[in-house]
């Protein structure tokens, strides 16, 4: 019981994609790059000048983040591909509207 008397020192946050205990670098990669890709492409769906980029990239984050889905081993990188998805298709949804994937 001497670990009741001591205070509880503050764990300093860390984003933990690997919770199974097992590397995934393949699956990290892509999912970082899906959550990447969908921000930058909703970021970009709000500038009508920016509408190529938005499509592509969201184009690009959708179609790389439903194979990341599949490939994927813990629940941390499927949280976030959801997110990568998500932002994906509503940047590729505000690209398409404001002009398309041509300039």
């Amino acid at each position: 019981m001497s670990q009741m008397s001591r205070p509880m020192r503050s764990q300093r946050f860390r984003l933990r994609l690997n919770s199974d205990g097992r590397r995934h670098p393949l699956e990290n990669i892509l999912s970082v790059v899906t959550l990447i890709f969908g921000l930058v492409a909703f970021a970009c769906g709000f500038n009508p000048g920016a509408h190529a980029f938005a499509a592509w990239l969201g184009a690009l984050g959708f179609v790389g983040g439903f194979y990341s889905q599949y490939v994927s081993a813990t629940t941390a990188e499927r949280s976030l591909n959801i997110v990568g998805i998500v932002a994906s298709f509503v940047g590729l949804a505000f690209g398409v509207y404001h002009g398309g994937f041509y300039p």
